[in-house]
């Protein structure tokens, strides 16, 4: 499935990344913050520093503040490298920052010129959640679908390529993933017909080494789940994160809903679809990192109607499962149930709801399909309702990403506890705007409660949930956690909070003015341990959630700041 591949990686190239992963590595250890998802490549948003505790961590108090400059919804992770650190703001990313790590102060600024339409085909906000840093160059994606590359030391644009047209609904909100030479980027756009893809450019130069369709055209396995030429604007965009694993060689990455969402264009409109899976959409992929070819795929909701976008991270690591050490790929998805994949094989291990899900009554573990409501019943249809459907296209997990703890054995997520009324209708394709065919009523509270959201803690073994914490709001932000026992997380009010990472006992918040997304960070210089996070509440989404989403937005202030803590 591979459409494009240029296999001139050299074997010095390849070296020269494996002694620098090597060297990174040595820098993580000293408290560093080097990817998107913390340490190393798995995406696990855990840190080993234990200077900042659960017995201490009541007297943080802040040490410094940036202003990121936009007030759209800021949803970037900070990197630390060396006494460096590198942010972005929203917008485009309209700023791109390299701050002193101890200090704040400002060593360099990247602005991007963008084009005056950029805004115009992009689906729910204008954010952009950072970028990445490999043999002292940043990378970064826009919103105009361009990835950039700039020098570490002073800002300097080193290259810039046109990954897609933008005009058509294409765009980049997630920072690539680096390893060897390569920097990896996804594509948003799922909301535009857009056939989604993952490309691998090479770090010096830009060039393109390979592209790998998460659609198949025909020929390749895996069309015939398409209803005619409908595979062409299908969806099954990347907007979300890779995850690499350097033993298997192997990276990972989750695609977007189908397009259009009203299934009755490109499948059967009905629970009795196959053999229109509408595959790789909704679905986990495993590609060989050198050539871009697909090792397995697994998909979370075939045919999806729901608007489950499968996007979220996965989460790499080794658990004892049976009384054996399996490599696993941990992922909450969109449709409520949590998954635990074999990373190596794509086997399903384990799915579980761990939020009230009543669109499925489970997932059969021998085919790895879910079992949908009887009579069609919570599957959304041309001009039939399906009503209170749990949960809502929001998720039972969003984008936010998770923290797996390995002390604690838990896995930490933001969960939501939402349901919707969601129907099919008509609707023609037209390149560059949105192609739903969906009509949907989101302002629907769970079946759990009057809380909108939670902090779950998650057995991934035990399959459960340990404990919660209830969130009055929708949109808890992400979380992290560390070696000191600790939980940070923030909420739409602006609450940042530090939580004991076993029993879930809140041990200190603060108020940083504006709600919170992202997951905070946490890094050491000169000795010292810091916490990051970077503030500024949603905008785009609320506005489909009705009278819900105006709480939502009435909840804080616009806002765009990094604050850095301090003992």
């Amino acid at each position: 499935m591979t459409m494009k591949r240029v296999s001139h990686v050299a074997l010095t190239a390849i070296v020269g990344a494996v002694l620098a992963t090597a060297s990174s590595a040595g820098i993580a250890q000293k408290g560093q913050w080097l990817h998107y998802g913390g340490n190393d490549y798995s995406n696990n948003r855990f840190s080993d520093l234990t200077q900042i505790n659960a017995d201490n961590v009541h007297k943080l108090k802040v040490a410094w503040i940036h202003s990121l400059g936009t007030l759209e919804s800021q949803e970037s992770t900070p990197l630390v490298v060396g006494d460096t650190m590198y942010v972005t703001s929203s917008t485009g990313p309209r700023y791109v920052f390299a701050l002193d790590a101890r200090t704040g102060k400002t060593k360099w600024v990247h602005q991007p010129e963008m084009p005056n339409d950029f805004f115009a085909t992009v689906c729910c906000g204008l954010d952009n959640r950072g970028v990445a840093y490999a043999n002292g160059k940043v990378f970064f994606g826009r919103l105009d679908a361009k990835l950039v590359a700039l020098d570490a030391n002073t800002g300097r644009r080193l290259w810039t390529v046109t990954v897609e047209n933008y005009r058509n609904g294409h765009a980049i909100t997630s920072p690539p993933l680096v390893y060897k030479n390569l920097v990896v980027t996804g594509i948003a756009g799922g909301e535009y017909g857009i056939r989604g893809f993952v490309a691998a450019y090479d770090q010096d130069t830009g060039e393109q080494v390979w592209k790998t369709y998460t659609i198949p055209g025909p020929g390749e396995p895996g069309n015939e789940t398409w209803r005619g030429d409908t595979w062409k604007t299908g969806a099954a965009s990347t907007w979300g994160v890779g995850s690499y694993d350097p033993k298997l060689n192997t990276v990972y990455w989750a695609t977007s809903n189908a397009g259009p969402w009203g299934g009755h264009e490109r499948s059967i409109d009905s629970s009795d679809f196959y053999p229109y899976t509408n595959l790789w959409t909704a679905s986990q992929l495993a590609f060989d990192a050198d050539t871009g070819e697909i090792k397995w795929g697994y998909q979370y909701t075939p045919n999806d109607v729901w608007d489950y976008d499968g996007i979220n991270e996965a989460v790499l690591h080794d658990l004892r499962i049976g009384g054996r050490t399996v490599p696993v790929l941990m992922h909450a998805d969109r449709n409520g149930f949590f998954y635990v994949l074999n990373r190596q094989t794509g086997k399903l291990i384990s799915a579980d709801p761990f939020v009230t899900v009543n669109w499925a009554t489970h997932v059969d573990l021998k085919t790895g399909r879910p079992v949908e409501a009887a009579n069609n019943e919570k599957r959304p249809q041309l001009g039939k309702w399906a009503r209170n459907v749990c949960p809502n296209l929001i998720g039972g997990k969003n984008w936010s990403p998770m923290s797996y703890n390995p002390n604690t054995g838990l896995v930490y997520l933001p969960a939501f506890n939402m349901c919707m009324d969601i129907a099919n209708k008509e609707e023609e394709y037209t390149p560059g705007r949105f192609y739903l065919a969906s009509e949907f009523d989101l302002s629907k509270a769970g079946a759990t409660g009057e809380h909108l959201a939670m902090m779950m803690a998650w057995d991934p073994i035990k399959k459960k949930e340990v404990w919660s914490i209830k969130e009055p709001l929708m949109f808890a932000s992400g979380a992290m956690s560390t070696a000191g026992n600790l939980l940070f997380y923030g909420n739409v009010e602006g609450t940042l909070k530090a939580v004991n990472a076993r029993s879930g006992k809140v041990l200190w918040e603060f108020d940083v003015g504006t709600g919170i997304l992202q997951s905070p960070i946490t890094y050491t210089v000169g000795g010292k341990q810091y916490l990051a996070v970077v503030a500024g509440r949603v905008k785009g989404p609320p506005s489909f959630f009705g009278q819900i989403g105006q709480r939502v937005i009435d909840a804080s202030p616009e806002g765009g700041v990094l604050v850095v803590f301090s003992l």
